[in-house]
C-alpha cells in the first residue's frame, strides 16, 4: 500500500495537450446534426436578426445542445467543448458561455415558438429517415414535472401542489423509443392539466406532419381528466387511456356498483394481490384495478382494497388494457433522462422565455443522443437504452486528435469496452444521406 502511494504522488499532472478530445462520441452527434442539416434549419427559422446577441442562432443553438449532451446541466459547462480539440469533431463553431447566456435572453415568447418549430421539422426530418412510426401504432405518453430552483429571482417560478419552488412543464414522450415529442415550459404555479388542449392540438398535428400515418394512442394520467381533454382527444381522432381519481362520488359508486364475480386476477408483486374488473362512467369504459397486501401483519394495517381507474375508448380485454395503461409509467424514465446530469437538472436564466428556450435546446439534445443510438438499422439492444448510459459508452469517449498519413484520425483508448458499438453506430450514421430542407 506504501508504494503504491508513493507512485501515486510521484504523478505530474499539466493541461497542455492540444488535440486531446474530452468528449470524442461528439463525433457521432455532430455526424446526425449534419445529416439533419440542423444549424441551417435553426438559421432559416429562428429569426433574431437586429437583437443583441441574436446573430447566427445555428452555432448558438448548436453549442447548448452539444454541451447537453455530454451532460451540460449550466451554461458554463459548455466550455468543456472549448477544451483542447474537442471543436474538431462538431461541425460547427463553438460559442462561449457569456455569448450564450446573452443569446438565451433575447429570446421573446414568439422567438421560442419558432424555436419550438424548429424541434417539430428536425423530429419529421428524423422520422423520414426511418425513425418515426410510419403506418404503425404510435403511443404517447403526456405527462408534466417539477424542475426545481434556488432563490426567488427565477420569473415564473412559483411553489405549485408539490410545495416545490419551481417550473412545472408539460411534455410528451414516445412510448416505444424515449423521443420528447413536444414540451412547453410553464410556471410554477400552473395546474397539471393547464394549457392541455391546446398542448394537444399542438402535438397531434405535428407528429402527423411529422409522419405517423397509424393509429396515435395518448395515455395520461388523472391531473389531466376532464371533460374538455376527452372532446378534444375526439376531435383529433385520438384514442386514449385516461386514469381518473377514484375518490370521486360518481367514480366510486360505478365501481361499487361491479359485481363481485366479474373481478379477475392478475399477476402483482409477491406481498400484494391485485385484480381487474370493469363498468360504464358516463357512457364510457371505466377500467379498474384493485390492489391489497398479503403479509399478513401488513394486512392488518391496510386491510381494503384500494381502487386505480381509467376511461379508455380502446377495445380489447380488461386485464390486456389494464396492462398497456400501466406502461404509462416509462415517461418517468424519459423526465429523468431529461433531468439527470443533463439539460433539466438546473435551469439557469432568471428569464423565462430564456428558459424556455433552454427547454427545446434540451429536447433537442434527449433526441439526438436517442437517435444516435437507434438511427440506421440498430441492431438488437439497442433500443430503449437510457441516456445516462449511452452518454456513458458512446459520448463520453477520450480520444486525440491527429494527422495521420494525410487523414485526421481520432484515436481512442485501446480497449474500449464499447469500442464496436461506437464503430456500428459512426457506419450507420455516415450512411444516412442527408434530408432534403
Amino acid at each position: 500500500m506504501k508504494a503504491v502511494s508513493h507512485s501515486i504522488d510521484r504523478v505530474v499532472v499539466t493541461f497542455d495537450e492540444p488535440n486531446l478530445v474530452a468528449n470524442a462520441g461528439l463525433l457521432l452527434v455532430g455526424t446526425l446534426v449534419v445529416r439533419l442539416e440542423l444549424e441551417r434549419l435553426v438559421n432559416s427559422m429562428v429569426r433574431l436578426a437586429g437583437r443583441v446577441g441574436g446573430a447566427r442562432p445555428g452555432r448558438k443553438v448548436l453549442t447548448l445542445v452539444h454541451a447537453m449532451v455530454a451532460g451540460a446541466s449550466h451554461i458554463d459547462h459548455a466550455d468543456v467543448l472549448r477544451s483542447g480539440g474537442t471543436e474538431r469533431v462538431l461541425p460547427h463553431r463553438v460559442m462561449a458561455p457569456s455569448t450564450l447566456g446573452t443569446f438565451l435572453r433575447t429570446f421573446t415568447f414568439g422567438h421560442v415558438r419558432q424555436l419550438e418549430a424548429v424541434v417539430g421539422e428536425v423530429l419529421r426530418r428524423a422520422w423520414s429517415l426511418g425513425a418515426g412510426p410510419g403506418s404503425a401504432r404510435l403511443v404517447i405518453d403526456v405527462d408534466s414535472t417539477i424542475c426545481e430552483v434556488e432563490g426567488k429571482q427565477k420569473q415564473g417560478a412559483a411553489f405549485g401542489y408539490t410545495r416545490v419552488l419551481g417550473y412545472h412543464p408539460i411534455l410528451a414522450s414516445r412510448a416505444e423509443t424515449g423521443e420528447v415529442l413536444h414540451a412547453r415550459m410553464r410556471k410554477g404555479s400552473a395546474n397539471t392539466a393547464r394549457g392541455a388542449r391546446r398542448f394537444l392540438d399542438e402535438l397531434i398535428a405535428r407528429v402527423r406532419r411529422a409522419g405517423a400515418a397509424g393509429e396515435i394512442v395518448v395515455r395520461v394520467d388523472s391531473g389531466f381528466w376532464s371533460n374538455d381533454t376527452i372532446a378534444a382527444l375526439g376531435r383529433l381522432d385520438v384514442r386514449f387511456t385516461m386514469a381518473v381519481r377514484t375518490n370521486t362520488t360518481g367514480v366510486a359508486e360505478a365501481i361499487a356498483a361491479i359485481d363481485p364475480e366479474d373481478w379477475r386476477a392478475i399477476d402483482y408483486t409477491p406481498d400484494g394481490e391485485a385484480q381487474v374488473a370493469e363498468c360504464t362512467y358516463k357512457g364510457r369504459r371505466l377500467i379498474v384495478r384493485r390492489t391489497r397486501l398479503t403479509d399478513r401483519r401488513q394486512a392488518r394495517l391496510w386491510p381494503d382494497w384500494r381502487h386505480f381507474g381509467f376511461l379508455t375508448d380502446l377495445d380489447g380485454d380488461a386485464v390486456e388494457v389494464d396492462a398497456f395503461h400501466r406502461q404509462h409509467a416509462v415517461v418517468e424514465l424519459d423526465i429523468r433522462d431529461l433531468k439527470e446530469g443533463a439539460g433539466l437538472e438546473h435551469v439557469p436564466s432568471g428569464n423565462f422565455q430564456a428558459n424556455s428556450a433552454w427547454l427545446q435546446c434540451a429536447l433537442l439534445a434527449h433526441n439526438l443522443v436517442r437517435w444516435t443510438a437507434t438511427m440506421g438499422q440498430p441492431a438488437a439492444g439497442e433500443q430503449r437504452v437510457v441516456a445516462r448510459t449511452i452518454r456513458h459508452q458512446l459520448i463520453a469517449l477520450p480520444g486525440r486528435f491527429v494527422n495521420h498519413a494525410g487523414t485526421p484520425t481520432l484515436r481512442g483508448p485501446l480497449n474500449w469496452p464499447w469500442r464496436q458499438w461506437f464503430a456500428r453506430r459512426l457506419t450507420a450514421l455516415r450512411a444516412i444521406q442527408p434530408v432534403p430542407g
